[in-house]
């Protein structure tokens, strides 16, 4: 077959959905896709078949929903593609991170045992779930009193998103569920297991949620059973549920099983490449593989990526990882728990009805309407800052515990002021992590954007004045999909590497946004504001966040314990809506 023929499908399993497309090998077009909504979305507020409340900072996932992106999506996206199966040489996957599960040692969800069905910790822990953080607590305040070596490689903090702080909140709070789950997996490689029948495991997800960093710890690559077993007597062993080998991003984990032949429709046998993580696969379809090439995968939340053949320790990120993006360079993530979803909050809470009933009339979004009236202030002019903290801090203060904040209100401040002293926070927050690079000496050299997010041309402009710097944009509306595509072309060997494939397949526009210097200035004055606050409330200089989610915990666990069925949500346990132009 040549190579004009080939092509690959990328799945992308978000927060709310999942999609597939099918892409030419040859120059990454996009031929077909097709998009499956969980049916169960995020599960925050209920349980599923029991309809059992869920404690705060709780979401989960149910896995048969990610089958069915398999089942459904995917079969789609070839007919809609008018390709041939036998044209398909290969298939990838992403997924996000960290989002993992318990299971039996044949990948069975604990979930889907009868036993277990009804138990919260027998789900997956989507990588929002935010409940954990006591225990990362614990674990960063033990590493660091002994000293541990591999804490700096994460910015001095693990967060409560991450496999050990999970695992060991399953530990504490449901003990039997703990034992018997004999593996811990990352549904990046608990997907891959689904489409070839066997086990693997990806470097990339062991870098960065799993603490595995192989030249700090004699070999292993994990956290000692001494340290792990002075947090609780039984996690000592806890690295027999995640132990296996890491194979190489775009490698072959194995071939199409006859059971994931069936659901897809797709050929038996043909290579499915090593899973991945949906913001780090990104970086190939954004050809933004290079040192000081910052990616930021902006959605519900927001991923910042970038590689250097340097390695520092950067304070409050997600990990530097060799080998952690593409072969040969220090792979360094960080990140924001909540862009998107906070634009969203917006309107469920501040979108007064006449608002709603103009946008209706007008036959736009409300987003779109705020955004137009936002626009039409000079900056400043609302005299408001906002921190982005709705979901926690992920860089560069790894404290899911904070909370949102908006300084400046008044009686005559109106919804657009609020709307967009809520996009230029997180504009604000995007500079702190970038700025807390370059201090460390990780130079950011250029900057571009992928994810729903960049559709909307006000928000990337903000975030151009912010950062003082030109923005860049993905060439493609699916960049994590692509980039699965770009991996699988790599494990099927149409490209020798990474590097290769992302040159022929990937896309970018260059400088789409620039800098102009006096917004920047009245940006460099607003910003100096945010950081006051942000030291503030998020280095110790005030408990009040903390003090006010300490209560909030208390009323409801105690609220729920007078009557389970209180205050329950009448709609279906779903993240909130999506904002226009932002996909899960």
């Amino acid at each position: 077959m040549s190579l004009d023929e080939a092509v690959t499908i990328g799945v992308d399993f978000g927060t709310l959905s999942g999609r597939a497309v099918v892409v030419s090998v040859a120059d990454g077009t996009q031929l077909g896709e097709a998009v499956h909504e969980y049916r169960h979305g995020a599960v925050e507020h209920l349980l599923p078949g029991t309809g059992e409340r869920l404690p705060p900072d709780w979401a989960l996932q149910v896995p048969d929903d990610w089958r069915d992106v398999l089942r459904l999506a995917v079969p789609r996206a070839v007919a809609r593609a008018g390709v041939t199966v036998d044209q398909v040489v290969g298939i990838g996957t992403d997924f996000t991170a960290c989002t993992v599960l318990p299971t039996t040692p044949d990948g069975t969800p604990l979930c889907e045992l009868p036993q277990y069905e009804a138990r919260p910790h027998a789900y997956p822990k989507l990588w929002k779930h935010h409940a954990a953080q006591a225990q990362a607590d614990r674990i960063n305040a033990l590493a660091a009193e002994r000293g541990e070596s591999w804490l700096p490689r994460y910015g001095g903090r693990i967060s409560s998103e991450w496999e050990y702080a999970k695992a060991l909140q399953l530990l504490e709070e449901d003990p039997e569920l703990y034992r018997a789950a004999e593996r811990w997996i990352e549904a990046a490689d608990w997907i891959v297991w689904e489409l070839t029948g066997a086990e693997s495991r990806n470097l990339c997800t062991a870098g960065y949620k799993g603490i595995h960093q192989p030249d700090l710890l004699d070999g292993s690559g994990r956290p000692s059973p001494g340290f792990l077993g002075a947090l609780h007597p039984e996690f000592g062993d806890f690295t027999d549920k995640v132990d296996f080998p890491l194979s190489p991003l775009g490698s072959r984990a194995g071939g199409l099983s006859p059971r994931a032949a069936a659901w897809t429709g797709l050929n038996q046998g043909i290579p499915v490449s090593v899973g991945n993580v949906d913001a780090h696969v990104t970086s190939a379809a954004a050809r933004a593989l290079e040192p000081g090439h910052m990616l930021a995968i902006m959605g519900t939340s927001t991923c910042h990526i970038i590689n250097s053949d340097r390695l520092a320790d950067v304070p409050g990120m997600c990990g530097a990882v060799k080998d952690g993006v593409v072969p040969g360079l220090w792979g360094y993530e960080a990140g924001q728990s909540g862009v998107g979803d906070i634009f969203a909050w917006a309107l469920r809470t501040a979108l007064p009805e006449e608002y709603a009933r103009e946008a209706r009339e007008r036959g736009i979004g409300p987003h779109q309407l705020l955004t137009e009236k936002a626009e039409a202030q000079p900056v400043g002019a609302h005299g408001l800052v906002a921190l982005d903290w709705h979901s926690g801090n992920r860089s560069v203060l790894v404290d899911h515990h904070l909370s949102g904040l908006v300084l400046g209100l008044t009686l005559d401040t109106r919804p657009e002021e609020i709307y967009r002293a809520l996009l230029e926070a997180t504009a604000f927050g995007t500079r702190t992590i970038v700025d807390a690079f370059e201090l460390a000496g990780v130079p950011v050299t250029e900057f571009t954007v992928a994810g729903g997010l960049p559709k909307n041309a006000f928000l990337m402009q903000i975030y151009s004045d912010v950062l003082r710097r030109p923005v860049n944009v993905i060439g493609s509306e699916q960049g994590g999909a692509l980039g699965s595509a770009i991996h699988a072309a790599v494990a099927a060997g149409t490209y020798p590497d990474i590097h290769a494939a992302s040159a022929a397949m990937g896309s970018i526009h260059r400088a789409v946004y620039t800098p102009d210097p006096d917004r920047a200035r009245v940006y460099d004055l607003l910003h100096a504001e945010y950081r006051e606050l942000h030291d503030h409330f998020g280095r110790g200089g005030s408990q009040a966040m903390h003090r006010l989610r300490a209560l909030r915990a208390q009323a409801r666990t105690t609220d729920r314990a007078a009557d389970p069925t209180s205050d329950r949500p009448t709609d279906r346990p779903t993240a909130c809506p999506e904002p226009d132009g932002v996909r899960a």
